[in-house]
C-alpha cells in the first residue's frame, strides 16, 4: 500500500520531496511523477482542475507508483470523502485552526465507528467492491492526514491540532502564513522564523511530520535544518512558466533587438 509506505517513510524522518498539481491535467501528473517525485499533490484549492479531473491524475500518478495527496477546498467531510472515493491516498486541508477541526478532520477520513466516512465498497478507494467490510477500519487508517498551519490562529494552536491521533504532517503555507501574520511575503522577518520554530517545536513534540511547499531550492536549507522532510519544490503550473521564461530569456540575450 503506497499510503504506508509513505507514511513509514515519514516514520523513519526519510526526505520526501513532491510538487504540487496545479494544471488539472493528467499528462503533466504523468510528466511530474516520472521525474522521481516521492509524492505528488493534486491541488483542488487554487489549482486549475475540479473533481472531475481528478480520477485522469490518480491514474496517470498511479502508472508511476507515486502517492497522490489530494488538496481539498476546505473542511467538509463530502468533499474529503469524494478524493477518497475516487483513490486518493492522503488529504491536506487548508487553514486548519484548532483543535476541534483536526479532530473532525479525523472523524472524515475514518469509517465508523471511529469517524464518520460513508462506506462505498464499489468506489475506486475500495478498489471497486475488492475491499470487503473486513478491511475497511485498515483502508481508513491508512490514509495520510496533512493539516496545514497558515493563519495566526493555527499558528498559536499548533501543539493542540499536533497533539490529535491521525494527524500526520504539520504544513506550514509560506505565504498565508506571512499574510496572516502581517508581514506578506517577507520570509525573512523573525515573527516568520519564529513562527516556524514554533510550528517545528509542535510537530516534534508530538512526534509528527514537517511539510512545507517552497517555489524553489533556495530556501531548502533552512527548513530542512528546521527538521522538514515533507517538502514540495515547486508545481507543474510554475515549472512551466519558468521553463518558458528561461527559454526566452536566453534566445533574446543570444539574438538582442530581434
Amino acid at each position: 500500500m503506497l499510503e504506508q509506505s509513505i507514511r513509514d517513510r515519514l516514520g523513519r524522518t526519510e526526505l520526501l520531496l513532491g510538487a504540487f498539481l496545479q494544471l488539472g491535467s493528467a499528462v503533466a501528473a504523468e510528466i511530474a511523477a516520472r521525474s522521481g517525485l516521492d509524492w505528488a499533490l493534486i491541488d483542488l484549492e487554487h489549482g486549475s482542475g475540479t473533481e472531475a479531473d481528478l480520477v485522469p491524475q490518480l491514474h496517470a500518478l498511479g502508472i508511476i507508483g507515486t502517492p497522490a495527496m489530494v488538496r481539498v477546498e476546505s473542511l467538509s467531510r463530502l468533499r474529503i470523502g469524494r478524493a477518497l472515493d475516487l483513490g486518493a491516498h492522503g488529504i491536506m486541508v487548508p487553514q486548519l485552526n484548532d483543535l476541534d477541526a483536526a479532530q473532525e478532520f479525523i472523524r472524515f477520513l475514518r469509517y465508523p465507528p471511529k469517524g464518520v466516512r460513508g462506506v462505498a465498497l464499489s468506489a475506486r478507494g475500495a478498489g471497486y467492491g475488492a475491499a470487503s467490510h473486513a478491511d475497511i477500519g485498515r483502508l481508513g487508517e491508512s490514509v495520510i492526514a496533512i493539516v496545514q498551519i497558515e493563519t495566526e490562529k493555527g499558528l498559536s494552536n499548533a501543539s493542540q491540532i499536533a497533539s490529535v491521533e491521525g494527524v500526520d504532517v504539520l504544513f506550514v503555507g509560506p505565504s498565508d502564513l506571512s499574510h496572516g501574520l502581517g508581514i506578506p511575503g517577507n520570509f525573512e522577518h523573525k515573527t516568520y522564523l519564529k513562527a516556524l520554530q514554533t510550528i517545528a517545536d509542535a510537530a516534534q513534540s508530538h512526534g509528527k511530520a514537517l511539510g512545507v511547499h517552497i517555489p524553489g531550492t533556495s530556501e531548502f536549507e533552512r527548513y530542512y535544518s528546521l527538521g522538514f522532510r515533507f517538502i514540495s519544490v515547486g508545481s507543474d503550473a510554475s515549472a512551466v512558466a519558468a521553463s518558458i521564461r528561461d527559454a526566452l530569456r536566453q534566445a533574446r540575450r543570444a539574438h538582442p533587438g530581434k
